[in-house]
């Protein structure tokens, strides 16, 4: 039997890493990879039990393998994700009183109407990521943070070179460093804006966020609005575009949302099963543990491989079929437990008005997959272009 592989640097994976995961669920459900020194699971069960175990998986060190991301200051820009109790409940509840559920709920009109000024001016050919996808995501999470216009093309830019890998390359390339303290730097400077001058915005919510006393400093702050656009804007623009783009090569479930904008919810949630945006989170081994016959050590770092997950035959029927009728209510593009992502309620809100949005502007779209180009990520996939035709309703 031939040794099962896997990086997930390598190119051919981020292109389709299904087959991958398949050989590792079957052959090798809990994988180690020497030369880039991790471990990953890649069963539903294990990923999940994992993700529920803050105590023995720990967040402390970040959540992505690069050796630039990994240690303990990784919190300093992937915020409380980086953090285990009792610090990561600290931190999350009091980001919770700015983010509440209610901003959120707030949002339905604004995102409607952005996307309907972007989609406007589709006609014809038209980049779905460039003008639509990459865009709206952008828009929706600086409105909230309270972001000029006028800045938001460059903090899109900065937010790509973050997630880009290089062929290659096993860690965050000097461009992405770069840009990643450009950002950081952006924030603070708006950060302190809102100290000196508070707005109706959740810069400002942030900054007077309390509980008992306890406020969030500067640096914690800053770290959240870098995780939000980094993180929340990146992954929702490759949700965008993995659903039209599967959509497409699946005419018949396509024509569901196209009969009946209801079925738009089904689309999304089908989409983040079956390719989710997120495809990889990593975990510091807290404690020595045994599976499969093998022995992980305390210290050592574990990849949760969620796309693999969601591909599990062993929860979901005939997985590799895209199927909007299908029960997706054991996806875990989310996270569970403790970790479970905050803004999985704005990201589906996002998505749900966004494609509704697009498919009752448009009858018919055709994909040019020779042109389309994915990104290239650890952790994050879907696509950098995305062009089509459009035929309109």
């Amino acid at each position: 039997m031939a040794t099962v592989t896997f990086s997930p640097y390598d190119y051919a994976v981020h292109e389709d890493p299904y087959p991958a995961y398949a050989r590792l669920r079957e052959r090798a459900p809990l994988y180690r990879n020497d030369e880039q020194d991790f471990w990953a699971l890649s069963r539903h069960a294990d990923v999940a039990e994992a993700f529920r175990d803050p105590t023995r998986f720990s967040s402390a060190n970040g959540v992505s393998l690069d050796p630039a991301a990994w240690g303990p200051q990784a919190h300093r820009t992937m915020s409380f994700l980086a953090l285990d109790p009792p610090r990561h409940t600290r931190m999350r509840a009091l980001v919770s009183r700015g983010f509440t559920p209610r901003r959120v709920r707030g949002l339905e009109q604004s995102i409607a109407g952005l996307a309907r000024r972007y989609l406007d001016a589709a006609a014809g050919t038209f980049d779905f990521v460039a003008d639509f996808a990459g865009r709206l995501p952008m828009d929706v999470v600086s409105d909230l943070m309270g972001v000029p216009s006028a800045d938001r093309d460059e903090l899109r830019r900065l937010a790509d070179l973050v997630v880009h890998r290089d062929e290659g390359l096993l860690d965050v390339p000097r461009a992405g460093m770069e840009a990643a303290l450009a950002l950081v730097g952006y924030y603070a400077d708006l950060v302190a804006q809102r100290r000196a001058r508070p707005q109706a915005d959740l810069t400002s919510a942030l900054v007077n966020a309390e509980i008992d006393g306890d406020r969030l400093s500067d640096d914690e702050v800053i770290g959240f609005l870098f995780l939000m656009v980094v993180a929340g804007n990146e992954t929702t623009t490759k949700l965008l575009a993995n659903a039209v783009y599967w959509g497409w090569r699946y005419p018949g479930e396509l024509a569901k949302p196209l009969a009946d904008p209801a079925r738009v919810a089904d689309w999304v949630s089908e989409t983040l099963r079956f390719d989710a945006s997120t495809q990889i989170i990593a975990r510091t081994v807290a404690e020595d543990f045994s599976a499969y016959g093998r022995k992980v050590s305390a210290g050592d770092r574990l990849l949760l491989l969620i796309g693999s997950a969601n591909r599990d035959p062993a929860v979901f029927a005939d997985p590799d079929r895209y199927d909007l009728d299908r029960d997706t209510s054991a996806l875990i593009s989310f996270g569970a437990g403790r970790h479970y992502c905050l803004g999985a309620s704005l990201a589906r809100l996002e998505a749900q008005v966004a494609l509704a949005e697009f498919v009752g502007r448009f009858r018919h779209y055709e994909i040019d997959e020779a042109r389309a180009r994915r990104v290239h990520s650890v952790n994050v996939r879907g696509f950098a272009a995305l062009p089509m035709r459009l035929e309109a309703r």
